[in-house]
């Protein structure tokens, strides 16, 4: 397969794949740690408002010193930063100093990660490939995703949250090294025009992180309590929902290669509401709620190309991918702080958990909009692009 033949974007992958490893792993069990260190559930995603808003007032150093040593730099840094807060995560017990630090660590990391990574693979994508390029990505986050959980949750029930988020540190660590045989993007000092090219990507990710909030976040506070506060049992949950993303495979990112995003972003969507209600009506059920989450990892390997094509292609036609990124990042921060302090403050009211995830359905119409609006463009150059396959074969 010709998209596969983009050795950088390969390199890329597989330094997402380990990444991913960490995420599934010391990643999946940030929030619910927390709860069970004595972090009530509205301060746990008070705290993660308090991360996202510290990353919305970060980024904008990402730009100050990508302009003077480029992208690569910055994404090696942003992934050894992000490792440090797991150590941090293993020291908190309830709200206090601990906590504070973990929350400006996690800011700080995932800023200069996460920024700096996301236009570093637009700029070195194939935009023709793109949907097949995420797929793989993300068939590759789903199988070491099956892993990650139980490894972490042995790890927790085992040998104790120390070795276990130190464990997750390594690893992302590692996640570092196949970036050293990528090439460095450099960022212009001016690109008049980025902020104007940057608004559909502001306004697209803001949707995303309203929706992803009460989806991931909160879903895992309800999981875990659903399943009796059991980190072996959650980890089983999250495995099992791994192989499901795994044997979904990448389907959907070649009907996107192919001129049919618009179908493709109303199939995600569709089963992506599908997947809210599910999660919203499953909580207090633990195989109900394990059903619930396992559909949510098939939603991803729909959801993941629909979403990431449209924003990759869109920074990389912009004057300037990083710029394109730092505000579109700086609305899902937005969007993310909004939707956790409603949450929050759902939860402090004496509602249930199941309320605060239907949350998520909000940001639903705007998704559908925005995506329809840029597949409705750009469909017509990928049936270009089907007509010379067909020609060619």
């Amino acid at each position: 397969m010709a998209y596969f033949r983009n050795t950088i974007v390969n390199l890329l992958n597989l330094h997402y794949g380990i990444h991913s490893l960490a995420l599934s792993g010391g990643g999946a069990f940030f929030a619910v740690f927390l709860l069970k260190s004595g972090v009530p559930a509205p301060a746990v995603l008070a705290a993660i408002a308090a991360i996202l808003l510290g990353r919305f007032l970060i980024r904008p150093s990402v730009l100050v010193l990508a302009r003077r040593v480029g992208l690569r730099p910055l994404v090696i840094a942003g992934t050894v930063i992000g490792a440090l807060q797991y150590p941090l995560l293993a020291q908190v017990d309830g709200v206090g100093p601990a906590l504070f630090a973990l929350c400006a660590a996690s800011s700080v990391g995932d800023t200069y990660y996460w920024t700096t990574y996301h236009a570093y693979f637009a700029s070195l994508g194939d935009t023709e490939h793109r949907g097949h390029q995420i797929g793989a990505r993300e068939a590759i986050a789903a199988v070491v995703g099956i892993i990650g959980p139980l490894a972490t949750g042995w790890a927790l029930t085992t040998l104790g949250p120390r070795v276990a988020f130190d464990a997750t540190a390594v690893v992302l660590v590692l996640a570092a090294l196949p970036i050293i045989w990528t090439p460095n993007v450099k960022v212009a000092w001016t690109a008049p025009g980025a902020l104007k090219a940057a608004i559909p990507g502001l306004l697209l990710f803001a949707a995303d992180g309203w929706c992803a909030v009460p989806l991931c976040f909160l879903w895992q506070i309800a999981l875990f309590v659903s399943l009796g506060e059991s980190f072996s049992a959650y980890a089983g949950a999250m495995a099992l929902a791994a192989l499901v993303g795994a044997v979904s495979g990448m389907a959907l990112g070649r009907l996107i290669d192919l001129g049919h995003g618009s179908r493709a972003a109303s199939i995600a969507l569709a089963a992506l509401s599908a997947t809210i209600a599910l999660r919203a009506a499953s909580y207090g059920n633990a195989p109900f709620a394990v059903a619930a989450n396992a559909c949510g990892a098939f939603v991803a390997c729909l959801y993941a190309p629909t979403m990431g094509t449209a924003m990759y292609n869109q920074a990389k036609r912009s004057p300037c991918p990083l710029r394109f990124h730092v505000a579109a990042e700086g609305g899902w921060d937005l969007g993310g702080a909004s939707a956790a302090l409603v949450s929050a403050g759902l939860l402090a009211c004496g509602l249930p958990l199941g309320a605060g995830i239907l949350l998520s359905f909000a940001s639903v119409p705007a998704l559908l909009v925005l995506l329809r609006r840029y597949y409705g463009a750009s469909d017509v150059a990928g049936e270009s692009v089907l007509t010379s396959e067909l020609a060619g074969r």
